[in-house]
């Protein structure tokens, strides 16, 4: 090759040009590359995919998120969920995830929100005596008696005796005496609370303690149940008579053990939040030292005692506490009570009971009263949750909401709940939506309830108790829950009763009052995203998805796929709460 070609100036040049467009074709293809990653790769990929602390992969994932509503797997990281997907697409993004659990095709839900608990009372029973009829063989006056003789032979002299689960619904009829009690346990007082909390039954022994005789008279909304003949106090006494006995004061730790005995119940059932339906001073003092001492694992939602003035005042100065970090507990919400319960034939109707004409119930706070607390607390950015069962109580309870959000302006977001909406003037209906005002219920209410409900409020009136479907076609918010342990905090034994209004014997056939039955969506609803947003916290929990609290249970069977009946044998295998493990059913816990 001639010497002249290979040094000439434009040799030079042509070489350099050449260098420099292969540079200039490089950068573009790399820019074209990156533009093409950009459009057609999802977003988190875009990123660095952060490293997961928990990979939950082979499963059936019902996220309860209408986005994406089934997954295969579950990322974690943080206590968060980060991420659902496929199994292969878990694997390739999460190859060092910090454990992994292949879950075998198990079914997986989020985990269950308990919108009305009451977490004391639970406990209690853990350690006293249960009268449950529906969980026990506990079926006459006889059987109770025999189980407080029982316990009588362990306790010293002087001892209370504590039980509860006797149904004063179903017993208000024919309620009994305190003299087989009294023989039983002459020298021990007795007290055996009902199973809702509206009767307590005591024996001669408490009812000396107490003071109560022929001549005591009842007290405002409460009622001494007499011997018709003699006047005598027979032993039972309802709403607020209960408040005549004067218990012995529980102590911190005894409360902090219920509470604890009662959370380990939860979880066992698959619930990760409760909310905790009126709580005194010593219960909030429980729950902050069991949550520093890593004994609470589950979140709790406080309603403050609306008739504890002292507590109310201290709270309307310190306004909400709402744990934005770690969810644990949060206190924003006061517990009001509108009225009884219908079984003791304290719910206030606007006409009297069909089975008892001399009464229409008991109003325990005025509209007067409910709408003045409800004005007061939404002006500091608490909610207010309102006991309303008879129908006469549930248009007070709205009445009074009305009148305060309408003078509240600023509370646009306020969720007013009230409790139980239980027996609801058909007209009273379309209010709870209008409204905003959440009605939160209870499924298992309905089917303990059905023996005797009718007979306490008639054909007509029955069209309007426990009113679901009217209320969800209304496009009311309907939270779900079980009142535990009045009912069984089993929540699978609240869905089934949400879908078929049936007894857990498939009674009555086809369903009470039928048209009122729930959809499985919603009655999964109601105890999720349902429940969720009945504490300000849709955000963070009540479905699996990106970006929420990593509360997830795993269950034995498809939901989805069984015949309503199969629901109630629904084992919980696992229970996580910000993604650790707090139930186990294959390891003792």
């Amino acid at each position: 090759m001639p010497d002249g070609l290979n040094h000439s100036p434009r040799g030079d040049d042509f070489v350099n040009d050449r260098r420099l467009m292969r540079k200039i074709m490089k950068r573009i293809l790399n820019l074209l590359a990156a533009i093409s990653l950009f459009f057609t790769v999802p977003p988190i990929l875009s990123q660095q995919t952060p490293k997961a602390d928990l990979l939950l992969f082979n499963a059936n994932v019902i996220t309860m998120n209408q986005k994406q509503p089934l997954a295969q797997a579950i990322a974690v990281a943080g206590g968060r969920i980060i991420w659902t997907g496929s199994n292969d697409e878990a694997r390739r993004r999460f190859p060092n995830a910090g454990s992994t659990l292949d879950l075998g095709g198990a079914t997986v839900l989020p985990g269950i929100i308990d919108a009305h608990t009451h977490m004391m009372n639970l406990g209690e029973s853990l350690i006293r005596v249960d009268l449950r009829v529906h969980l026990r063989d506990i079926k006459t006056e006889q059987e109770v008696v025999e189980r407080v003789k029982q316990r009588v032979r362990k306790a010293a002299p002087g001892e209370w005796i504590f039980g509860w689960g006797w149904d004063e619904g179903a017993w208000a009829s024919h309620y009994p005496t305190h003299h087989a009690l009294s023989e039983a346990a002459p020298d021990n007082p007795v007290y055996l609370m009902g199973l809702h909390s509206f009767a307590v039954w005591v024996n001669k022994k408490a009812l000396d303690i107490a003071g109560i005789t022929k001549d005591t008279k009842d007290p405002e909304n409460g009622k001494i149940i007499r011997d018709e003949k003699t006047g005598e106090p027979t032993g039972i006494l309802t709403d607020q008579a209960q408040s005549l006995v004067h218990l012995p004061s529980l102590t911190l730790p005894q409360v902090k053990n219920a509470i604890e005995l009662a959370a380990r119940e939860c979880v066992r059932h698959g619930l990760t939040s409760v909310h905790e339906a009126r709580v005194i001073p010593l219960m909030i003092r429980a729950f902050r030292e069991l949550i520093k001492e890593g004994r609470l694992p589950l979140r709790v939602y406080v309603m403050l005692d609306g008739a504890d003035i002292e507590l109310l005042d201290e709270w309307f100065l310190r306004g909400p506490e709402i744990d934005t970090t770690d969810h644990r507990l949060t206190i924003r919400s006061i517990k009001l009570f509108a009225d009884g319960a219908l079984g003791s034939r304290g719910a206030a109707l606007f006409e009297p009971y069909s089975d008892k004409p001399d009464t229409k119930g008991v109003i325990m706070n005025s509209e007067a009263d409910i709408y003045n607390l409800t004005r007061r607390f939404l002006q500091r950015g608490f909610q207010v949750s309102t006991h309303a069962i008879g129908d006469a109580a549930n248009r007070l309870a709205l009445g009074a909401y009305e009148r305060a959000l309408k003078e509240v302006p600023s509370a646009r977001d306020a969720r007013l709940r009230i409790e139980h909406a239980q027996v609801l003037a058909l007209e009273d209906i379309p209010r709870f939506a209008k409204l905003g005002v959440i009605a939160s219920m209870q499924p298992t209410h309905c089917t303990s309830d059905m023996v005797w409900a009718e007979k306490r409020v008639g054909p007509q009136r029955i069209k309007g108790a426990y009113a679901w479907r009217s209320l969800l076609d209304s496009g009311a918010r309907v939270p779900l829950s079980s009142d535990f342990p009045g009912e069984t905090l089993n929540p699978f034994y609240g869905i089934y009763a949400a879908i078929t209004r049936q007894d857990t014997e498939g009674r009555p056939s086809g369903g009470w009052y039928a048209n009122q039955r729930m959809t499985l969506e919603e009655a999964l609803r109601g105890y999720t995203i349902e429940a969720a947003y009945a504490e300000f916290e849709d955000d963070v929990k009540g479905s699996i998805e990106a970006g929420k609290l990593a509360d997830i249970i795993v269950i034995s069977k498809d939901i989805t796929k069984i015949a309503p009946k199969e629901i109630l044998s629904i084992k919980v295998l696992k229970t996580f709460v910000n993604g650790k493990l707090v139930y186990d059913a294959g390891k003792s816990n």
